[in-house]
């Protein structure tokens, strides 16, 4: 069964990256924090998320929520 991937109607890439900024991470380094968290994610595709360009898989959204210490509802949020 293919994973399911999250369409972004709302900015969760425009979340990601300001809570990233908000911590203080680059983005080679949430990349890395989220490898070792087993998420396989590269840079690149990271961008992509938080441009909006890419959908966003479950276990990557898991992933980045636990790496950047933040909720699934400030990930989520749509203003």
């Amino acid at each position: 069964m293919a994973e399911q991937k999250i369409k972004q109607d709302i900015p969760i890439g425009a979340n990601i990256r300001r809570i990233r900024e908000q911590r203080g991470l680059g983005q080679t380094e949430l990349v890395r924090l989220l490898q070792l968290e087993g998420v396989a994610m590269t840079r690149e595709a990271l961008v992509k998320i938080e441009r909006g360009t890419q959908h966003i898989r479950a276990t990557q959204l898991r992933g980045i929520c636990t790496a950047l210490k933040t909720t699934y509802e400030e990930l989520l949020r749509g203003d």
